[in-house]
């Protein structure tokens, strides 16, 4: 018999369930969507629902569940797309004004992939505008007075409420990893190209990842191993041996600072290795670098638009445009060697160790809906194409999600999935937010 809530199973609990015939999907979906239409009047997670879409197609994976003819691992799991991925038959707004938006005949690469693999898209996630900081209308779940973080804000917060139980996210700074730590959820990229990006809008092709937002690690390595072009496998582990750089707590909060030093003492007495590194002296001129690569790229592919359409861009996206504009080929090709020469550069010494633990963000989600939050301890990783996950890890003085993030090697995606369910079974992290609260003083 079936005890739990259907919305609040994870990805894998549902599959299993549905698999056994203890749950059809069409109970799931029903489910997910009266959750949606109970609380997205305040969260704003969704730009749009297709529910009879979903309902038909739930109704062929319950038939052929029942024939057991199952078409993957995803079988009859609803999930939520960000809307920046091509989805056949639904609007692509990529979070701006009209003259992009569009209606795509065919699906994303990503998207495709899923649905090979027996999922079901319940609907277009909330993005901000191309992706970039321009801030989205969506709240945080645990407290709707904060950011939840961008791009992938709506997606993290549908994550998050128990909406769905797996959204798709991109990040090109930390689009994935700091609305999945604002939200307490878990959030995961591989290593730069490990998802085809077809069919996705890009902010800047040379940093633009495909990443996912799951409450459980085992769920994010259920829905990578699908969206992958190489085989992924997280199998159990042993303590790890783990690192830490200074410099990456230096930009973050007292209270972040304890927490990280708290979480890395929890994991040493689990017999986890503990051991401080330095980075690289290239990691001194990475931010700029990878600041120009993005100009440079989103310069690239919005001018046909920016020409027509400059005053319909929101503030942070048409600076950015601008900002690239005015760039010449010897600073971005100076800025791209400066990139790949961090990444080199740092590629043993992430590889030395089973990961890298630093913060996600310098704080907890921020107060107040006017800024997607600080992404500075993601960009690094991003910049340089390597795998990485942030998992909830504590709650704050606000009542907001802890986070840490963990860091690997190119490549080196299957041994990060590995450790980060080590470390997420010593934080033992069950919360959820009160997602219909309204915001406190």
């Amino acid at each position: 018999m079936r005890s739990a809530e259907p919305t609040s199973l994870g990805v894998g609990e549902a599959a299993e369930v549905v698999r056994k015939g203890v749950l059809s999907p069409v109970e799931l979906v029903d489910a997910c969507l009266a959750r949606i239409g109970a609380l997205d009047g305040d969260l704003r997670a969704w730009a749009h629902v297709d529910a009879a879409g979903a309902l038909a197609i739930a109704r062929e994976r319950e038939s052929e569940a029942r024939a057991g003819r199952l078409r993957g691992p995803l079988h009859g799991i609803p999930v939520g797309v960000k809307d920046i991925f091509d989805v056949a038959g639904m609007p692509t707004t990529g979070g701006a004004r009209s003259f992009a938006h569009t209606r795509p005949v065919t699906d994303s690469a990503a998207v495709a992939r899923i649905r090979a693999a027996g999922a079901i898209v319940l609907g277009k996630t909330v993005t901000t505008e191309f992706a970039y900081r321009d801030p989205a209308p969506t709240r945080n779940p645990w407290n709707h007075g904060h950011t939840p973080g961008g791009s992938s804000a709506g997606s993290a917060a549908a994550v998050a409420a128990r909406m769905v139980p797996l959204a798709l996210g991109s990040q090109t700074v930390g689009s994935v990893l700091r609305p999945a730590a604002y939200c307490g959820v878990v959030g995961f990229k591989g290593t730069h190209g490990l998802v085809p990006v077809a069919g996705v809008i890009p902010l800047a092709w040379s940093l633009d990842h495909v990443g996912v937002l799951a409450r459980s690690v085992a769920d994010a390595t259920l829905a990578m191993s699908v969206l992958a072009d190489r085989e992924l496998d997280a199998s159990a582990a042993g303590a790890p041996r783990l690192a830490f750089a200074p410099e990456l707590l230096a930009r973050a909060s007292r209270e972040v600072v304890a927490h990280i030093e708290g979480v890395a003492d929890t994991f040493a007495r689990a017999g986890a290795t503990v051991s401080k590194i330095e980075l690289p002296p290239s990691f001194r001129e990475l931010a700029a670098a990878g600041l120009t690569v993005l100009e440079a790229e989103a310069a690239a592919y919005h001018e046909p638009w920016f020409v027509k359409h400059a005053d319909d861009y929101g503030p942070e996206m048409r600076n950015l445009v601008e900002a690239g504009l005015r760039l010449s080929a010897t600073a971005y090709v100076s800025a791209n060697r400066a990139r790949l020469a961090f990444r080199d550069d740092v590629m043993s010494l992430l590889a030395a160790h089973d990961a890298l633990l630093c913060p996600t963000a310098p704080a907890p989600a921020p107060a107040g809906l006017g800024s997607t939050g600080d992404g500075s301890l993601c960009a690094p990783w991003s910049n340089a194409g390597v795998p990485a996950i942030t998992l909830p890890s504590g709650i704050a003085s606000s009542g907001l999600p802890h986070a840490i993030q963990l860091v690997q090697a190119a490549g080196a995606s299957s041994r990060l999935l590995t450790v980060a369910a080590w470390c997420e079974r010593q934080l033992g992290f069950t919360q959820a937010p009160a997602s219909s609260a309204p915001a406190r003083a």
